[in-house]
């Protein structure tokens, strides 16, 4: 999906048949079980299943012949990939929306390996780059302490703090101050539920170079060379062209 690309609910306009459209995006989202990289193109033509129009069906098929040419793409799991969890939390500011709500995703690390990831439109319209981070985080810290409760089950090992990664410093300062002030008091209480994570020591929120940032690819749409970058340092490799080069 180029960058710039943008789908709108306009009613009336080239409606398709929405039974068909419905059974396509359910197929698509069966593959994001093992397919991040589809992850914010299915998440975003999701949004319109109620009256799908013909430039969603379009991005539907654009995302099949994708597909297509990366049928043998997938994430390997190696069994010395260490057993540490991290994180990876991202959005994008009012990007593909015409509501002007932001895009939360994240990514979590079990080692060197994906285990779980999302794409989710923001359900508030943040009024800063910072305060989308700030929403993208809270989610993300959610999923963090149930992944840290169920390893621990799973394992017997004692709950480890996690690590989740961000690149906004501005966000991070607000996770780390517990007092509310004139940049987060309008944020609705629900989402300070991060803050409380880092002042109980239970999530340790640490800055990434943007460029490096894994959970960007599930936030927007990219061209062709950085998405293939993107894709690969989120952990979709070539299967195939691996196999072979390990014989």
């Amino acid at each position: 999906m180029s960058p710039g690309t943008r789908f709108t609910d306009i009613e009336g306009v080239d409606l398709v048949d929405p039974t068909e459209y419905r059974s396509l995006i359910g197929c698509l989202r069966y593959l994001l079980h093992t397919r991040p990289d589809l992850s914010f193109a299915v998440n975003l033509l999701s949004r319109f299943m109620q009256e799908p129009m013909e430039h969603h069906m379009r991005g539907i098929k654009q995302i099949i012949r994708y597909i297509k040419g990366t049928k043998h793409h997938g994430i390997t799991y190696k069994k010395n990939g260490g057993n540490k969890i991290t994180g990876y939390s991202d959005s994008s500011y009012g990007v593909n929306t015409d509501k002007g709500k932001g895009t939360t995703g994240f990514v979590f690390y079990f080692g060197d390996s994906p285990i779980t990831w999302c794409t989710q439109k923001q359900q508030t319209v943040a009024l800063s780059s910072c305060e989308s981070e700030f929403i993208a985080a809270t989610a993300a810290a959610q999923q963090a302490l149930w992944l840290q409760r169920l390893v621990a089950e799973l394992t017997g090992w004692k709950e480890e703090k996690i690590t989740l990664l961000v690149d906004n410093i501005s966000a991070i300062a607000l996770m780390k101050n517990p007092v509310f002030h004139g940049r987060s008091k309008h944020i609705d209480t629900r989402y300070h539920f991060i803050r409380e994570c880092v002042e109980n020591n239970q999530i340790n929120v640490e800055h990434v170079s943007g460029e490096i940032q894994r959970a960007d690819i599930l936030t927007k749409a990219m061209a062709r060379v950085k998405f293939i970058t993107m894709r690969e340092l989120l952990g979709v490799q070539d299967l195939k062209m691996e196999k072979d080069e390990n014989d």
